[in-house]
């Protein structure tokens, strides 16, 4: 049985996550978001979306991103 890094609860359905290098352990996707998701640079909100990346910064959106004097960005729709 494994144990979520991020609860602590050992549960019997664990799941990995493979990312850049390393292996994550959790009990649900509440905690895998918890501990993975990036935050937005400009009201750090979790972005559990696909979010807007510009010059290695992640912003939840266009408007973010445009807020912190980003220039050229738009959100995909």
């Amino acid at each position: 049985m494994a144990t979520c890094e991020v609860c602590g609860n050992q549960y019997g359905m664990t799941f990995e996550v493979h990312a850049q290098g390393a292996v994550h352990v959790f009990d649900c996707f509440a905690c895998a978001i918890h501990r993975m998701a990036p935050i937005c640079e400009h009201c750090r909100v979790q972005i559990i979306g696909q979010g807007v990346e510009v010059d290695g910064q992640w912003y939840c959106g266009a408007h973010c991103a445009r807020a912190e004097g980003k220039v050229g960005i738009v959100d995909k729709v």
